[in-house]
């Protein structure tokens, strides 16, 4: 079991670094996304006395049932051999997991933000769910930077530590954890914003998930430039605090430590590495290059502590 626990890990590795996701007709949580944003769940007003209930259901039911799915389907092809088992379970891993096509997003977004500010800002969509029409391209590449140290933590450090958690005990138990945290993200991405009173459970659930994600993230980004004490830092402890989300500050501010440069959401908070008056500034092109290599070490680190878990 932890060999071939590993070797799941390696081919969910491979599948990302060959393919980046599976095709949107048959991958997972595209499916489970387009299951959510049918009308009679997206809607605010059904029942229209207990929004609050129907999110708590929501929380407790969408993950679940996505993650029973997963691991009953693991557990079938283990039933018929445990390599087919194994191959299964890299599929689903490969689909809850995000890496490439992470970086191949923030890299695109930084090229364009000096060439072509308009596909810059259109192309930020995939990264960041902000109004981008008013940023120069500074703040592009800085919302670029944010994005790809936040979605390390959510893309792929917290599913691949569910499955290499669980998977000692068994594949079927280590996809359907992975499937399950994906499934948390996943409903709090489509409802987990402060207008929707639906999305105050599901939020809350995933604040609590993505605590320990967020901060191994953050690990794993200093490690990848052996600075290995700097989540610890005072600095990068007190820009952790100044994003409203308890967790996605932690990747962020350690990112705008590594680099150095300041990253910053207009009106929301600002991550300044620097204590002093002069300041750091926003990130340049190289910086944002910078990040994207730096993030996909940080990747690539995480799959191999995973394969390392889950072979222990």
């Amino acid at each position: 079991m932890p060999a071939s626990a590993a070797l799941v890990v390696a081919l969910a590795a491979g599948l990302d670094a060959a393919f980046a996701e599976p095709p949107a007709r048959v991958h997972p949580v595209a499916l489970l996304g387009r299951l959510l944003s049918r009308p009679e769940l997206q809607s605010q007003s059904s029942p229209p006395s207990h929004p609050r209930l129907r999110g708590v259901l929501l929380a407790l039911l969408v993950p679940v049932g996505f993650a029973a799915v997963a691991g009953a389907v693991v557990a079938a092809g283990g039933v018929l051999s445990p390599w087919v088992g194994a191959v299964l379970a890299g599929l689903l891993l490969f689909s809850t997991t995000s890496l490439r096509m992470l970086l191949d997003a923030a890299r695109d977004v930084t090229l364009a933000a000096d060439a072509d500010l308009e596909t810059a800002r259109r192309e930020l969509r995939a990264l960041a769910g902000r109004d981008a029409s008013a940023l120069d391209a500074a703040h592009v590449r800085s919302a670029a930077v944010e994005s790809v140290a936040e979605n390390l933590a959510d893309g792929l450090v917290a599913p691949l530590l569910a499955f290499a958690v669980c998977a000692p005990v068994s594949l079927p138990l280590a996809a359907a954890a992975a499937a399950w945290v994906k499934g948390v993200n996943t409903l709090d991405s489509m409802f987990g914003y402060r207008t929707n009173p639906v999305g105050e459970a599901p939020a809350r659930l995933d604040d609590a998930v993505m605590w320990l994600p967020a901060r191994l993230s953050a690990v794993l980004l200093a490690a990848s430039v052996f600075q290995f004490s700097l989540p610890l830092s005072a600095r990068v402890r007190t820009l952790a605090r100044r994003p409203p989300s308890p967790n996605s500050g932690w990747p962020m501010a350690t990112m705008a430590a590594v680099l150095p440069a300041r990253l910053v959401k207009p009106g929301v908070y600002d991550l300044d590495p620097a204590s002093d008056e002069a300041g750091t500034p926003l990130p340049t092109t190289a910086d944002a290059t910078r990040a994207v290599r730096v993030t996909n070490r940080a990747g690539l680190l995480a799959f191999a502590l995973a394969g390392v878990v889950a072979w222990a």
